[in-house]
């Protein structure tokens, strides 16, 4: 990117560009976002500072590790989206910082869902930002649809074996694809929603997040809950997510017990709600815009 000179007494300083700045802010909310995420205590059979959840090859630090590994990335992600590429510079992107993400990790995967999901968003705001466009949620959703849905959606390697691949192939399910050629509908209309009404409510934003995340496993086809548990196991955590929420949620008093309550009947069965996750980091970072 380039840089303006400013010749000031004594030296040269490099002053950034209007595009730098907004790059440095949009990448520093979704740094920001995906930190809560993975901070947040206690969430169902996930990754949290006090335990691995149902994960045996990673934990907190693993996360940090890869955090830490990917803080360039959404920063330039955002630089190219003001270029107006076509998908593939931005796959491309996205390639090289998932392989900085596993040297980081030792091969685990801690954040390709965010890779795709947040680095598609934050190209589209810088795109909006680049136009003199407002940034919202809305018109950030709208311009991932907008401007890459097909080429997303056209991406698909049929014969890719992830484990959302097989899930979809399997289950007839859409997926991560679907959902951002979509433009992440269930963030907008479950997550920022149930988000919202319980900060309000709570005036607590870590409170308000593990809400999000109940209101997502409850309703989402989580592809991660159909790998590890199939239709029965998706349908045992959506019943426990809307057991909680129907109970007032953190809302009522002692949630704290009954929300660990239910990371503990995940962790038993092994259930990790992943998908369900990987949304509720690109709420945080929707709500952060």
């Amino acid at each position: 990117m380039s840089e303006m000179l400013a010749r000031v007494p004594g030296n040269i300083r490099p002053v950034p560009d209007a595009a730098d700045a907004t790059a440095t802010r949009i990448g520093s909310l979704a740094v920001r976002a995906l930190y809560r995420e993975v901070a947040l205590s206690p969430k169902p059979g996930l990754v949290s500072p006090a335990d691995s959840g149902s994960h045996d090859d990673m934990d907190f630090r693993t996360f940090l590790r890869s955090l830490q590994s990917l803080r360039g990335y959404f920063p330039e992600i955002t630089r190219l989206g003001v270029t107006a590429p076509d998908f593939e510079p931005l796959r491309q992107l996205g390639v090289a910082a998932e392989a900085k993400m596993l040297a980081a990790t030792g091969g685990i995967n801690t954040h390709r869902g965010a890779i795709f999901n947040i680095g598609l968003l934050c190209a589209a705001a810088g795109a909006l930002a680049a136009e003199g466009a407002p940034l919202s949620a809305e018109s950030v959703c709208a311009a991932v649809t907008g401007r890459w849905a097909d080429a997303i959606l056209g991406a698909a390697n049929p014969a890719a074996r992830s484990h959302g691949a097989e899930v979809a192939r399997l289950y007839g399910c859409g997926g991560a694809r679907r959902e951002a050629a979509d433009g992440f509908p269930a963030a907008l209309e479950i997550g920022l929603p149930a988000y919202s009404t319980a900060l309000d409510a709570t005036g607590e934003p870590d409170h308000a997040a593990i809400q999000c995340l109940f209101a997502l496993i409850a309703h989402l086809d989580d592809t991660n809950l159909l790998w590890r548990g199939g239709v029965e196991g998706l349908a045992y955590a959506q019943r426990l997510a809307r057991e909680f929420l129907a109970e007032g949620g953190v809302l009522a008093a002692g949630w704290e017990s009954r929300a660990q309550a239910i990371h503990t009947r995940f962790v038993a069965r092994r259930l990790s709600p992943g998908g369900s996750a990987d949304l509720l980091g690109v709420t945080l970072f929707l709500e952060g815009l």
